[in-house]
C-alpha cells in the first residue's frame, strides 16, 4: 500500500516537529526549515543548470547538507533525537571549492549584478535564498538552541553560490553584470 501524501493534520494551520511538538506553521522555526527547503530546490535547479559533472556532484552534496540542517531545524529541541550529523569538515568542503575556483576568476573590484546568462541568475537567486534561510535560523537561534554549524554552514554556502555564480558567467562566456553606480 502506498504512503498518503495528504494527513489532514495540518489544515488547521498547525504542522508537527520530528518528535511530535505542534507548531503553528507561520513560527520561525518552521519558516526557517522551510526557507531551507526552499533553497534546495534551488540548488537542484542549478545542478540541472550545468553538465561539469564535479560542480554536480558538489551540488549534489550540498543538497544532501541541506536535508541533514533541516532535519535538525525540524525536530523538537525539547526532546533531541537521533540525527544525521553535519560536520565541520562540510563547511571546509565549500571554502576548498571557493579557493579553486578564486584562483581562476578576475579580482573582484566592482559589485556584480544578478544576470548574464539564466544559470548564472539561478545561482544569485539560490544566493539570495540561502542568505534568507540564514537570517531565519540566526534569529531562531535567539529564541532556541540551534547548533552554531548550521548557521555557519548557511553563511559559507551563500559566499559559495555567489562565487560559483562568477565561475559560471566564465565557463559560459558570459560578461558579469557590474554595477556602477550613477555620478
Amino acid at each position: 500500500m502506498a504512503l498518503k501524501i495528504y494527513t489532514k493534520t495540518g489544515d488547521k494551520g498547525e504542522t508537527a516537529l520530528f518528535g511530535g511538538k505542534r507548531l503553528p506553521k507561520s513560527h520561525l522555526r518552521i519558516d526557517a526549515y522551510g526557507t531551507v527547503d526552499e533553497l534546495n530546490s534551488y540548488i537542484g535547479l542549478v545542478r540541472d543548470c550545468t553538465a561539469d559533472s564535479a560542480t554536480r556532484a558538489l551540488l549534489k552534496r550540498i543538497q544532501d547538507c541541506l536535508f541533514v540542517l533541516g532535519s535538525h531545524l525540524a525536530t523538537d529541541p525539547d526532546k533531541p533525537m537521533s540525527l544525521p550529523p553535519l560536520h565541520d569538515s562540510d563547511v571546509e568542503t565549500l571554502e576548498k571549492a571557493i579557493d579553486a575556483m578564486n584562483e581562476s576568476l578576475p579580482a573582484l573590484k566592482h559589485f556584480i549584478l544578478p544576470g548574464g546568462h539564466t544559470t548564472v541568475s539561478f545561482c544569485h537567486i539560490a544566493r539570495c535564498v540561502c542568505r534568507r534561510a540564514e537570517r531565519l535560523t540566526v534569529a531562531l537561534s535567539l529564541e532556541s538552541e540551534v547548533d552554531t554549524l548550521l548557521i555557519r554552514y548557511l553563511n559559507r554556502l551563500s559566499d559559495y553560490l555567489f562565487v560559483l555564480s562568477r565561475k559560471f558567467s566564465q565557463d559560459l562566456g558570459v560578461e558579469e553584470v557590474v554595477w556602477m553606480p550613477e555620478k
